[in-house]
């Protein structure tokens, strides 16, 4: 109960902060990302804070992804295992 209460304030501190920086870079700016090619030659022109929206979501999503991992079995590691004296 405390863990789920602690997550959830860390949660909203993380969302105050976001919505602290968006609510003071309001302007327009061009995000380039040279790797993903097609922004090299036309930058997508957005408000700062939704870009840094963006860029967070991602992350957000990723580390996700990571923390949950796959859906497969996990093997509990708990086999038998042989004793040296097996008579």
């Amino acid at each position: 109960m405390v863990k789920a209460v602690v997550k959830t304030i860390a949660l909203l501190i993380i969302l105050f902060v976001m919505l602290y920086v968006g609510m003071n870079n309001g302007h327009t700016i061009d995000f380039q990302f040279p790797v993903a090619g097609s922004t090299d030659k036309s930058p997508i022109r957005a408000p700062a804070a939704l870009i840094y929206f963006g860029m967070f979501a991602v992350g957000v999503l990723a580390g996700t992804i990571l923390t949950v991992g796959g859906s497969g079995e996990k093997s509990s590691g708990g086999g038998k295992k042989s004793g040296g004296k097996d008579k």
